[in-house]
């Protein structure tokens, strides 16, 4: 329930909140005097989001203008060396017959000078977003092909027979068999390149044509003349495990492995303008005793010499990395104190400086062609993401916001940060969400991150503490052990230990907030999914100091959750079974006194729905009184690790204040009418 005397936004209103556009991407045309966003808004009957293209101005003059518009969307623009626009759509072809409505992405063109888009592309499997030569105007895409498909036409007709048989069975050889939220197969991604005509046509030349499932999620760039393509290229090793090389594609299907070998994994390749050099990652592959750490690395793109580490100092995990035009420097992006700012990183001496002073997060880097200035969408924990343009070399400078399609929001309340230390020392930080509201003090939620290896440090449309904040409450933000953005040893310190530092991490820091006389010792609860909904369940075996625990996504038993997880080969190089039996939640049910409420989406593949079923019946074994069970189960039958749909969306919020509410505030329980 909101006060009358909060602060009136679109917070305070489900409805208005989900109705809030969503701005996201960004592409520079060759000549540097285009901008294009992509801008998701509800459609008519507010059950599905629907996306359409924006150009921006550059210098942050002009207002932002609307380029397309379909019931389908339009999504991954990108420019051609003309000036043309590239972008995904599965809006229907106004030059075919006829579109069916569960027709494929295809790729589409909207000229230079203006008029009507065009399809480019079109492919059975679909179109993945594409990727330009600079130099040559070849297209790279990525398209679902049937393995036994021969052309694109081959892969319509067997997709076809499949189609008209009703057959959805998949007959696998090898792991893994699903992927978050899609099962994979018997389609996998395969690579192909080609140029747009005159005519608005491309002939696709496929690349990759018998891949397996080596470019599963791939990561691919074209070097600026076309004449090769560098990716990720996963490896089947023995024992189910598997890693990530780089390999360079030529035009007649050669293959060449550019880094790879047993110790590291490969990704992120950025080749540099010359088309000289590709920048990547190097990871080192965790064990049960250490973490994977991540490295910049340059390498030679014809393989003449080993790969080379940029800014060795450097204890950061570089995330988005863009070359200057002149290819003498890096900018990237990483996680940071609780921020996410942009570097720039010399490639001679590997100078490392950060160019963004504020405390916001940055995403989706593109460098203008004169190399004076760097666009990317900046968000906070208390901004929304929109278009940015800074300076290329000047250190810790503000941003300069652009007149993207979005107006700044008004929030219910303000953003502090908590600090204090750690058992063994380490200083510990969070971010404190505090409501508006006048002379009394507010319930505390504490709300821990997923991942586990992530940070608190952008805004989240799916985790966001403002319509908690629009309600009275204070939310605690942390960055325990294992967050990123602090240094390879504040992993270490959670590594295959879940429940010991970051646990202790957690409560030292919520002591620290509560010994602000604007908070309510008294009224508290906590609540995370994911990895934050295994620390939930893990808080609720450990302390009654909690009047509520909100589990969304979470790990109860670790033994089979390790078995039935969609990368079991990821987890089982740190998840042993001395790890899953020393840090399992299920082992200390019987300690749970809280109120618990468990959601889970049945399409969840990395959390499977078997840890919220064995969860909750864990739970009600433990009930004398069913009637009197103070514990609640939200199911999606049909949503995954995230609740996306708007409506679900609506509800998954609506359920969580009002379970809060009941055990927090001590209001009357209601049922949604939606759930009745």
């Amino acid at each position: 329930m909101i006060s009358s005397d909060m602060p009136q936004t679109p917070f305070s209103d489900l409805d208005a909140y989900l109705a809030l556009p969503r701005t996201s991407g960004l592409a520079v045309s060759p000549d540097g005097t285009r901008l294009v966003t992509t801008l998701a808004t509800l459609d008519e009957d507010a059950v599905r989001w629907v996306t359409s293209l924006w150009e921006v101005d550059p210098t942050g003059e002009r207002q932002a203008v609307r380029l397309t518009r379909s019931r389908k969307g339009e999504a991954s623009p990108e420019f051609l060396p003309d000036g043309s626009l590239l972008f995904t759509s599965a809006r229907p072809d106004p030059d075919a017959k006829e579109t069916p409505d569960d027709a494929p992405a295809a790729l589409w063109v909207l000229p230079a000078g203006g008029g009507e888009a065009r399809v480019a592309g079109t492919r059975g499997g679909g179109v993945g977003g594409p990727v330009v030569a600079g130099q040559s105007g070849t297209v790279l895409v990525s398209s679902a092909t049937l393995p036994g498909a021969a052309a694109g036409e081959d892969d319509e007709a067997r997709r076809k027979a499949r189609k008209d048989k009703k057959v959805s069975a998949v007959l696998h050889t090898g792991y893994p068999v699903r992927f978050w939220d899609h099962d994979l197969g018997p389609d996998a991604p395969r690579l192909l390149t080609g140029a747009v005509d005159a005519t608005g046509h491309t002939a696709w030349t496929d690349l990759t044509p018998q891949p397996g499932r080596a470019l599963d999620e791939a990561e691919y760039e074209i070097t600026p003349d076309g004449s090769g393509v560098v990716t990720t290229w996963v490896v089947d090793e023995p024992n189910g495990d598997r890693r990530s090389t780089l390999v360079v594609l030529g035009p007649d299907g050669g293959r060449r492995v550019l880094a790879g070998d047993g110790e590291h994994e490969y990704g992120g390749p950025r080749v540099s303008p010359d088309g000289r050099l590709v920048a990547m990652t190097r990871s080192t592959r965790s064990t049960p005793t250490d973490p994977e750490d991540q490295r910049l690395v340059v390498v030679p793109l014809d393989g003449s010499e080993p790969p080379r580490e940029l800014a060795p100092g450097w204890d950061r995990w570089a995330v988005d990395r863009r070359w200057t035009p002149d290819g003498t420097a890096l900018l990237v992006t990483a996680d940071e104190g609780g921020r996410g700012p942009v570097f720039r990183i010399d490639v001679a001496d590997s100078t490392v400086t950060r160019l963004t002073g504020d405390h916001g997060a940055y995403s989706d880097l593109r460098v203008s062609p004169d190399g004076r200035h760097v666009y990317a969408i900046r968000s906070a924990i208390d901004a929304a993401p929109a278009p940015v343009r800074l300076d290329t070399t000047t250190a810790d400078q503000e941003p300069v916001l652009l007149q993207g399609p979005v107006d700044e929001l008004a929030l219910p309340g303000r953003l502090e940060e908590v600090t204090t230390t750690a058992a063994d020392g380490t200083p510990l930080r969070a971010w404190l969400v505090l409501p508006e509201v006048p002379d009394r003090p507010a319930p505390l939620v504490l709300w821990v991150h997923g991942g586990p290896l992530s940070s608190w440090n952008a805004w989240s449309w799916r985790w966001n503490p403002w319509l908690l904040a629009a309600r009275g409450y204070a939310l605690l933000l942390p960055d325990p052990g294992l967050s990123t953005g602090y240094g390879l040893d504040m992993v270490r310190r959670g590594w295959a230990a879940w429940g010991d530092q970051p646990y202790d991490d957690l409560m030292r820091l919520t002591d620290a907030a509560l010994e602000r006389p604007d908070l309510d010792a008294e009224r508290t609860a906590a609540m995370g999914g994911s990895f934050g909904g295994y620390m939930a369940n893990w808080i609720a075996g450990h302390t009654d100091r909690f009047r509520a625990v909100v589990t969304h996504a979470s790990l109860w038993n670790l033994d089979q959750f390790g078995g039935t997880t969609d990368v079991v080969n990821y987890w089982a190089r740190e998840m042993t079974s001395e790890m899953a039996a020393a840090n399992d939640p299920s082992a200390h049910a019987d300690a749970i006194t809280s109120p618990m409420l468990v959601i889970h989406g049945d399409k969840d593949y990395r959390v499977p729905i078997g840890e919220a079923l064995r969860l909750w019946w864990d739970l009600n074994a433990r009930v004398a009184d069913p009637a009197a069970s103070p514990h609640r189960f939200l199911y999606f039958p049909d949503e995954n690790h995230w609740i996306l749909t708007p409506q679900h969306s609506a509800l998954w919020y609506r359920v969580v204040l009002g379970f809060l509410g009941t055990h927090v505030l001590g209001e009357p329980e209601t049922v949604d009418e939606l759930l009745r």
